[in-house]
């Protein structure tokens, strides 16, 4: 079990706190209106109405106890800042944070957050990648230039191996992992280039946007 403290209980903040609730880990729940707070009082570990800009109010909190801190209050770039910087000040191992822009985030890794996200340009990529394909399971944006996809083995590429479709030649990206076919369905992270692919495997390829988004054609 990990310990989290989530600073902020908008749809995103309250959304973040439920699920790791749910999934079994301490979460103390900070919002700055009563309502918010009740709202998620009877589903997390601790939840109370402060204002997290006021570092003797984080230090009263305990949060430097905690193994990660999420920041999900994007709103007002000042106050998420502020939050961040006493976050770390406090010593805080991990302050992950939630942004608007990309000069907000720029803002958030300069004072030192280990993480920041827009959960809404996330999941519309996610969205995008997988309407553009039916390949395409899954896609994970590592930075603005950088990408992991998860996708079904193309037709094309059934009964070839990894050497004979010459995936980082061709597409300049590299397979990471592969989830074989079957019962197990485990992942594989050490693999030989020369087994054949399958129908039903699953692969991860990692690479740069613009190199992944070409997989998407591949039938």
């Amino acid at each position: 079990m990990k310990t989290f403290v989530i600073i902020g209980l908008g749809r995103f903040g309250t959304s973040v706190a439920l699920e790791l609730s749910a999934l079994g880990h301490e979460v103390l729940a900070v919002g700055n209106d009563q309502e918010s707070v009740q709202a998620v009082a009877d589903q997390v570990t601790h939840a109370v109405t402060a204002d997290a800009r006021d570092p003797s109010v984080l230090k009263a909190l305990g949060v430097h106890n905690y193994d990660c801190a999420i920041v999900a209050t994007a709103e007002d770039v000042g106050s998420s800042a502020l939050i961040t910087l006493n976050l770390k000040e406090l010593g805080m191992a991990e302050v992950i944070c939630k942004a608007r822009s990309h000069t907000h985030r720029k803002v958030l890794e300069k004072i030192g957050a280990d993480r920041v996200i827009f959960p809404e340009h996330e999941m519309g990529v996610k969205l995008a990648q997988g309407l553009s394909s039916s390949n395409v399971l899954n896609f994970i944006e590592v930075s603005e230039d950088y990408g992991i996809l998860e996708m079904a083995v193309p037709a094309s590429w059934e009964g070839k191996s990894l050497r004979q479709v010459d995936v980082r030649k061709n597409y300049h990206v590299n397979i990471i992992a592969i989830r074989k076919s079957g019962e197990e369905r485990e992942l594989e992270i050490t693999f030989g280039p020369d087994a054949p692919l399958e129908q039903g495997d699953i692969l991860v390829a990692m690479g740069r946007s613009e190199d992944i988004n070409r997989l998407h054609e591949v039938k």
